[in-house]
């Protein structure tokens, strides 16, 4: 990897919902576990989910472009095409968008596709895709 990875421990109210969300679902590959705990390769980065239940969800939202946005979330940026694949294999398997698939920032800096939605936890994840990967950190 060309870049540091990052690593990113959050609560979930149950493993076995956790790796058919993370495992199945988002296609990361399981690592390391124990009875409290498991390790995800999420797009290369490593993510733990701690069986914490008293510590789930998200509470508080932020004006972003007309859409509310959990404040808390993680997720990845992603190539275009596997964007788009991951909206669509999202949309098959029925997951409820906290904010559905769309275009943000239309015509400006930083224009981007992305989508919000919850784990079965009510943790919020954003996966986003841009079209220029320059637009990134783009002012």
């Amino acid at each position: 990897m060309d870049i540091p990875r990052f690593h990113l421990a959050f609560p979930v109210r149950d493993l076995t919902e956790a790796r058919a969300f993370y495992g199945k679902l988002l296609s990361c590959p399981e690592g390391r576990s124990s009875d409290e705990w498991v390790d995800f390769d999420f797009y290369g980065h490593q993510i733990v989910a701690h069986l914490a239940p008293d510590e789930i969800g998200h509470k508080s939202t932020s004006a972003v472009d007309g859409h509310q946005v959990p404040v808390r979330h993680f997720g990845a940026i992603l190539p275009p095409g596997d964007w788009n694949a991951l909206a669509e294999r999202l949309k098959a398997a029925g997951t409820q968008f906290v904010i559905e698939p769309h275009t943000r920032f239309k015509d400006e800096a930083g224009e981007q596709s992305t989508m919000f939605f919850l784990d079965p936890s009510g943790n919020a994840l954003e996966f986003k895709a841009f079209a220029d990967d320059a637009m990134v950190f783009a002012k």
